[in-house]
């Protein structure tokens, strides 16, 4: 993996992570006014999302790990 792509990837892992972020806080807030409904499809969507970024996050690992010479 070349470091720009990797770069891309940690960068996309980053804003994946704010993105759930932003949309447990949105359940919360939804939770909190008794949208449960809504809190539900919040945490649901927050969740797959939170998902995506952590397999980022272990593709990235992976390749790393496989990119270091072996002793």
């Amino acid at each position: 993996m070349t470091p720009k792509t990797r770069q891309k990837l940690l960068e996309a892992y980053d804003q994946l992570q704010a993105t759930a972020a932003f949309l447990y806080e949105a359940m919360q807030e939804a939770a909190e006014s008794e949208d449960h409904l809504g809190a539900s499809l919040l945490e649901a969507m927050a969740d797959k999302i939170f998902e995506e970024a952590e397999n980022i996050n272990t593709l990235v690992s992976e390749w790393r790990d496989n990119d270091r010479p072996e002793s």
